[in-house]
């Protein structure tokens, strides 16, 4: 039974982040934006974010739905859900009412509570996956 969980599991993270990361592939300028919306990192370091961060996402959730070292990348998927969660969390924290930029800007959610369980739902699955896989 643990296998089919850790399937369904791995298919569902997987399938959102090469998801989440493909969308914002393709406008990192726009990606770019909702980063610095947060106000949390350095101007100098806002574009090659926007760059790298949808690649790893996408590379890690492949790699996840095809079962290329599982742990690592369930890992490395639960490191990014908690960067997620802490920008998430400051940002609901200060007030801020800006778009998450979770999917780009498909689908404009705001942040908010409901993202943050969201990423917490996902981080536990994540998890799950790191404690129960092999690489």
């Amino acid at each position: 039974m643990t296998k089919w969980i850790n399937l369904l599991l791995r298919l569902i993270i997987g399938g959102i982040f090469v998801a989440a990361g493909a969308v914002k592939i393709v406008n990192p300028a726009a990606f770019a934006d909702s980063i610095a919306n947060y106000r949390m990192l350095p101007h100098e370091w806002i574009n090659a974010f926007a760059i790298t961060l949808p690649w790893v996402e996408v590379a890690a959730g492949l790699l996840l739905i095809i079962g290329i070292w599982m742990r690592t990348n369930a890992l490395l998927i639960a490191l990014m859900l908690v960067m997620f969660i802490i920008a998430i969390g400051q940002a609901v924290g200060r007030g801020l009412n800006i778009e998450c930029g979770c999917f780009g800007t498909v689908e404009g959610r705001k942040v908010g509570l409901v993202a943050l369980a969201e990423d917490a739902a996902m981080l536990a699955a994540a998890a799950w996956l790191a404690w129960r896989e092999k690489d």
